[in-house]
């Protein structure tokens, strides 16, 4: 999953960016609302979490223009105001969650893979294929029965494979919907995750490579 923090506390944004790193996501960060549009614009946000009270472009205005655009992107919009009539404006422009400040980690994680979930397609809690069992939720994977130890990278490659069903999902689109923008474009990283994937899944194999277009379940 990919994630747009928009946070004008750099020490909150890093931190919420590290919490949302450590649950296989891939994380952009933001600071003011500007920077938040033009990352959006090149880039096929999953879910945004945009703080309401921003410098350059408020996250009022960032909202508007999103929902403008018909961007497919969910919106989780933060404050530090949690007034029910604080709430019912920030959704009636445009957002599709709200949750005030000061708030737990755990829960923005689950509101965040809520939302995920509303993709289009949309795809279900638990994810299985055969004896292959993912569940995003509570970070398993499970084969026959069995955990297999998967590192954050390779979950989430893993999860983005099964969440596409029997497409074929290029390497590119890997790099860019598990991978952050820090990530180098010509690097073979998604290949080596994906080698050492298909070891931890174990026979018979799950992965295949289908030659110059990419990878499916």
């Amino acid at each position: 999953m990919r994630v747009l923090v928009v946070e004008d506390q750099p020490d909150l944004a890093d931190s919420v960016a590290r919490v949302l790193r450590r649950e296989g996501m891939a994380v952009d960060v933001a600071y003011d609302g500007g920077a938040a549009l033009e990352r959006a614009a090149v880039v096929g946000y999953d879910v945004i979490v945009l703080d309401r009270d921003l410098p350059v472009v408020h996250g009022d205005d960032v909202c508007r223009t999103l929902a403008g655009q018909a961007s497919l992107s969910r919106v989780l919009m933060l404050t530090a105001s949690g007034t029910v009539a604080q709430r019912v404006e920030g959704l009636g422009l445009g957002a599709d969650d709200y949750l005030p400040k000061p708030f737990a980690y755990a829960e923005l994680v689950a509101r965040i893979r809520a939302l995920g979930r509303r993709a289009q397609p949309p795809t279900p809690p638990v994810l299985v294929h055969g004896d292959l069992r993912l569940d995003p939720a509570q970070r398993t994977a499970t084969r026959a029965g069995a955990r297999l130890p998967l590192s954050p990278k390779e979950f989430a490659v893993l999860e983005y494979l099964m969440a596409s069903g029997s497409r074929v999902v290029p390497a590119e689109e890997l790099l860019e919907r598990v991978w952050d923008e820090a990530a180098d474009p010509f690097t073979t990283t998604v290949k080596a995750t994906m080698n050492r994937l298909r070891a931890k899944l174990g026979d018979p194999p799950l992965i295949e490579t289908v030659p110059r277009a990419g990878y499916r379940i």
